[in-house]
């Protein structure tokens, strides 16, 4: 039960309506804006919140338990703030927000209704909807170690600790013609196909600089090398942009160990026995009669 104070009270329960929902968001990068559906600019717990910005709230759900809640808050790209590219690019991603309830007439009265955090963003032309889950969303989140056979490390994190000093691993290249948001087209070393998969492209030059996306495959096409995004790039690349690109990962430990010779840093344990070893018969000579397997 939420503690309202005798203002808030009054407010909510006097004959004539005059409240509004306020939605503050706090980016991960710890820009701060604020919208309202009110018809005017209000200042809600020391944020300017922004009228006219095409948001709109949607019925929040909350569970008893620990399930997860959620709503949606869609609305058009016409506020100043809210940028296509930004969308895009992921910088609301993970963005907490604060929902009030507010009493236009007096902004000091407001309630706090909830906090979430944005989660999926889904983009059309001129608007879009972003999905807000409850707090209760942590809870889902991986913690600590797995027990698994590949690496649970990230490809240059603290705990890999490899560093991208030098080429092929790491190389700055001009975009070539018939880029798309989904596709880019570079010319690279002598790496084979697939050798940038699981890796990052990050746009340093043009319309689109400061946009990154991961590598979802890597083709090789003669001298060109052709790298298609997991998600699309809010701005394709012109020719002769300049790209950042990354190598890829895909967590075994052979390739730790033939790509990268990093296997002391090798973050999952590659001798565990795998399914064919649960589910197959003991036999003696077979390797699979409880003995080492390195001896």
């Amino acid at each position: 039960m939420r503690d309202l104070s005798d203002s808030v009270r009054a407010s909510l329960t006097r004959g004539e309506t005059s409240l509004c929902t306020c939605w503050r968001i706090v980016r991960r990068d710890g820009v701060t804006m604020g919208f309202t559906d009110h018809d005017r600019d209000l200042t809600v717990a020391g944020v300017l919140h922004v009228a006219g910005s095409g948001l709109e709230g949607g019925a929040f759900e909350t569970t008893l338990g620990l399930a997860v809640g959620g709503a949606e808050a869609s609305g058009a790209l016409s506020a100043a703030a809210l940028t296509e590219e930004d969308l895009a690019n992921g910088l609301y991603d993970g963005a907490q927000v604060e929902i009030r309830r507010v009493d236009w007439s007096a902004p000091d009265n407001a309630v706090l209704i909830d906090v979430a955090a944005i989660g999926e963003v889904k983009r059309g032309a001129r608007a879009f909807t972003a999905e807000l889950r409850t707090l209760a969303h942590e809870l889902d989140q991986e913690r600590g170690r797995l027990y698994r056979a590949q690496c649970d490390a990230d490809l240059g994190d603290a705990r890999c600790g490899f560093a991208f000093k030098s080429e092929p691993f790491v190389m700055e290249r001009s975009a070539l013609e018939n880029c798309s948001a989904y596709t880019l087209r570079v010319a690279l070393g002598d790496e084979g196909a697939g050798w940038r998969e699981g890796g990052r492209v990050v746009i340093l030059s043009g319309r689109g600089a400061g946009a990154s996306a991961a590598v979802r495959a890597h083709r090789v096409e003669g001298a060109v090398h052709a790298l298609t995004l997991w998600t699309p790039l809010a701005r394709s690349p012109a020719a002769g942009d300049r790209l950042r690109v990354y190598a890829g990962c895909d967590k075994r430990f052979e390739t730790c160990r033939d790509k990268f010779s990093n296997m002391a840093n090798f973050r999952g344990f590659p001798h565990m026995p795998g399914n064919d070893h649960v589910i197959g018969y003991g036999l003696r000579g077979a390797g699979m009669d409880g003995g080492s397997l390195f001896k």
